[in-house]
């Protein structure tokens, strides 16, 4: 009986293994960067691919609406859809994929929430962007589990950001001095596992 339940046990995580495997490979596939798809169609229409295909949310230049529906992308003229805002709330995206952002002009939010594969180097590729770095005035990183102090320091290289909002990041245990010090001038409230940040008014 116990050499059955042994083999019981094993098969499960034999199962759940590849269970993962599995899945970890195609979200993979879904991040490989197709530069020639980029040629063709523009930046903004092959990040939006790219986000959606991943489980994203993106809402374009002059738009109230969001988009999240792959097949549902608008069609028209290239360049006429231009991504302010990014919503990738559980979605799959992870570094390889950060190429897409490259050529990206008009984003101006961000959001990462529940991104199981976003880490301290996707914030470091993101904010080195520079028209990101131009662009970009509000943020939001909230429970991704990879993401420490170390990827958080990075992000005093966007220079237009406004507003930051972090929370729920176990990762981060250092995460209101490292913030309030390398993130200024800005006005910071911290309560629990949670920072928001402001950029101070100036007059």
């Amino acid at each position: 009986m116990r050499l059955l339940s042994k083999a019981v046990q094993c098969a499960v995580s034999q199962r759940e293994w590849s269970r993962r495997h599995f899945w970890g490979w195609l979200n993979a596939v879904f991040n490989k960067v197709d530069y020639e798809r980029i040629k063709a169609v523009g930046p903004d229409r092959a990040a939006a691919e790219w986000l959606l295909r991943c489980g994203a949310k993106v809402r374009f230049q002059g738009f109230d609406r969001w988009h999240h529906d792959y097949n549902g992308l608008p069609t028209g003229p290239l360049g006429r859809y231009k991504i302010q805002a990014i919503d990738a709330t559980e979605s799959c995206i992870m570094y390889r994929g950060f190429d897409h952002l490259d050529g990206l002009k008009h984003v101006e939010e961000i959001k990462f929430n529940k991104c199981i594969y976003i880490e301290d180097t996707c914030l470091e590729r993101l904010s080195s962007i520079e028209n990101l770095q131009e662009s970009v005035y509000m943020m939001e990183v909230v429970s991704c589990g990879n993401v420490t102090d170390k990827g958080i320091v990075t992000l005093h290289k966007l220079r237009n950001l406004e507003y930051l909002f972090l929370s729920d990041l176990p990762g981060n245990q250092r995460q209101t001095d490292d913030t309030e010090q390398h993130i200024a001038p800005r006005l910071y409230t911290s309560t629990q596992n949670t920072v928001s940040l402001k950029r101070r008014q100036h007059t």
